[in-house]
């Protein structure tokens, strides 16, 4: 009896010694007023609170809880700052990729040469492919218009042969507008990619 009666007694004493020694909340209301408590309210959770120690020691501050909009911002920067370092490092990839394929300025500059030549070639080719459809398309005309002050009717073949060159020497002339356009814009997004060229090469020799 005696045994089990010391044995209530510690219990009861190591119960009342935890009571006494876990750790407090301490936090501020909407009126900036302090409050301490031995239980987390409700009041706490929604102004953010600090952990005491039973020594009073803090040991650990919790924010309040965020909003629904809080948090949604907080997502939308998350994914503002992921896009960003995504985009870092597709430009770091890029820029280690020209490198490699350009050792130097002058290979950049050469093959950028290259590409131009090759618009041009296709120019050329377009041009001289127009003059020969042009001066068949002008025999024609002249054919057709011999047979009309003569009173002849102009066959519907040649008629024909008149439409489908008239048609093609347009989308000749169109083709080679389009080219010319396309080596007026390769030309500046040249200079924008060697200037980038440089910077790239000046970041690496600084390191």
């Amino acid at each position: 009896m005696m045994f089990a009666a010391l044995a209530l007694l510690f219990t009861a004493s190591h119960a009342f010694g935890d009571e006494k020694n876990h750790n407090r909340y301490k936090w501020r209301d909407g009126q900036n007023n302090l409050h301490y408590d031995d239980v987390l309210p409700d009041e706490a959770l929604k102004y953010g609170y600090d952990i005491i120690s039973p020594t009073g020691l803090f040991l650990k501050h919790v924010d309040r809880a965020k909003t629904p909009e809080e948090l949604a911002a907080d997502k939308a920067a998350a994914e503002k700052v992921a896009t960003a370092k995504r985009l870092q490092d597709d430009q770091l990839r890029k820029d280690q990729q020209m490198l490699a394929a350009y050792p130097s300025e002058q290979d950049l500059q050469n093959s950028q040469r290259e590409q131009l030549a090759v618009i041009d070639q296709t120019v050329q080719a377009t041009q001289a492919s127009l003059q020969n459809q042009e001066k068949s398309l002008s025999e024609m005309l002249a054919h057709a218009a011999d047979l009309d002050r003569t009173g002849k009717p102009v066959p519907a073949t040649l008629q024909q042969q008149i439409d489908m060159l008239r048609v093609g020497i347009e989308k000749q002339k169109a083709y080679i507008a389009n080219k010319n356009a396309e080596k007026e814009a390769s030309a500046k997004r040249f200079e924008t990619e060697l200037a980038h060229y440089r910077e790239v090469q000046a970041r690496i020799g600084s390191q």
